[in-house]
């Protein structure tokens, strides 16, 4: 049978980031992606010029269509704006029975830009944590979620993850990118095992996406009928290779993406 994965996420026009990265995602690693647009931004590789919410009745509309329809083995749910979608998205998890949830709690833009209104976070960490099989944030969107400030080392990342375990989460994926030294390391965090993935930290200036990359490879292997710790680890050596050809590409002026079809596209020199 075919792998499917679904992304419920915002509309990224500069095609580095959301859904566009999520669905490149997908298809590079072999699994069919069908999606759910919670959220269109008008966006490129310098900023987020604005967003239009996509009403929440019309999101849970689109999630019918698709659970009715496709046997969906994994779902990346991303950028959910206002609290009214994500507690149409949520009710629409539970109504249809979805596994295999990652949630990659997307804040804030790689050019720094708010994506969540303020008021939506706690609906998210309420009503949406509990539901995920695993849930990625990074170092700032962590601390977010528990309203403490930023980890500064590993120990502190276990902690921070272990507290979101506690708030409701299955397993959590403190990613460590905004992190210094050599590493980029990621603390899989589970209860009562602590999995560190670590990979050289790849200097490049095309970073647009990287979390919803990783957030959809995880997705994409669950479907293909992974367990999450061989899901995490090759997810993260996936995103290592988009980082390592990302100068590849030549994309806009601020922050390009990755190189999602890095495998298949021929290089410069061919």
């Amino acid at each position: 049978m075919t792998a499917i994965a679904l992304t419920i996420a915002g509309s990224d026009s500069g095609g580095g980031a959301g859904i566009q990265a999520d669905l490149k995602t997908f298809s590079a690693l072999g699994v069919y992606g069908a999606s759910v647009i919670a959220a269109l931004t008008a966006q490129n590789t310098r900023g987020v010029q604005a967003i239009q919410d996509v009403p929440a009745d019309f999101v849970a509309q689109q999630m019918d269509s698709v659970f009715s329809d496709l046997p969906v083995g994994a779902v990346k749910i991303g950028m959910l704006s206002r609290p009214e979608v994500i507690t149409a998205v949520s009710d629409g998890l539970r109504r249809h029975g979805a596994r295999n949830v990652v949630l990659d709690p997307v804040m804030v833009a790689t050019s720094g830009d708010r994506l969540i209104s303020a008021e939506a976070v706690a609906v998210l960490r309420d009503g949406l944590l509990p539901l995920a099989l695993v849930v990625t944030p990074n170092l700032p969107e962590a601390a977010a979620l528990l309203g403490e400030a930023m980890a500064a080392d590993e120990e502190a990342m276990a902690r921070q993850g272990e507290r979101l375990l506690a708030l409701g989460a299955r397993s959590v994926l403190v990613k460590g990118g905004h992190g210094g030294g050599p590493e980029s390391v990621d603390l899989l965090v589970e209860r009562g095992r602590v999995t560190r993935l670590a990979g050289a930290r790849i200097a490049t200036r095309n970073t647009h996406g990287t979390g919803c990359t990783l957030s959809s490879a995880i997705a994409a292997e669950l479907a293909k009928g992974a367990e999450l710790g061989s899901a995490a680890r090759t997810a993260k050596a996936y995103l290592q290779e988009t980082l390592a050809a990302a100068d590849r590409l030549s994309i806009g002026a601020g922050s390009g993406p990755v190189h999602h079809f890095h495998a298949l596209w021929p290089t410069r020199d061919a």
